[in-house]
């Protein structure tokens, strides 16, 4: 029961203080699941990411649950998941209740701009450690200019990209002998 409320607790405090969607949460995933409690390595972060991004749903949500699933099976995915969003609810519902009333006030406004600037760095900063983990080789720069290019160019469904990648991945594996 202890793993159930660790899970639940570490990821209420990750919904809790990550701003800006599944992007901003990466830094603090990175330290929170594979620094501080080991519950996964980096590549299998990057693969429960990978997969939450093009699964149905919310990428927060769906990593959380990966995370919780393979520490505690369907327990801990239940725990997991729902620490990630109690925070969001409360908040949420909280500011649904006040939004109208303060939304013009220049203060506000002010500060939005200051937290989106904010997300902007956690995200290049989760991109910076993306790629340092992930891109290993010529085939991983080849498979990220070519994803980077078509994302930009082409309004293609995270699925598709993620997709592409796969299959480059598994082409090059198999050319290169690996199993």
């Amino acid at each position: 029961m202890r793993d159930l409320w660790d899970l639940f607790l570490t990821f209420c405090r990750i919904g809790g203080l990550t701003f800006g969607g599944g992007y901003a949460m990466l830094p603090m995933l990175q330290k929170e699941v594979v620094e501080n409690r080991r519950w996964a390595t980096e590549e299998q972060i990057m693969d429960y990411y990978a997969v939450g991004q093009c699964t149905p749903g919310i990428i927060a949500v769906n990593t959380a649950t990966f995370v919780g699933y393979n520490n505690r099976g369907v327990l801990g995915a239940i725990a997991a998941t729902s620490g990630v969003v109690f925070p969001s609810l409360v908040i949420i519902m909280i500011i649904a209740a006040f939004i109208s009333n303060f939304a013009d006030l220049a203060i506000v406004q002010q500060a939005f701009a200051g937290i989106r600037v904010a997300v902007g760095v956690l995200v290049l900063n989760a991109i910076i450690k993306l790629w340092k983990s992930g891109v290993k080789d010529v085939v991983g720069i080849i498979i990220f200019a070519v994803t980077f290019v078509v994302s930009l160019i082409f309004s293609l469904s995270p699925v598709y990209v993620v997709i592409g990648a796969i299959i480059v991945g598994i082409l090059a594996g198999r050319k290169r002998g690996v199993n």
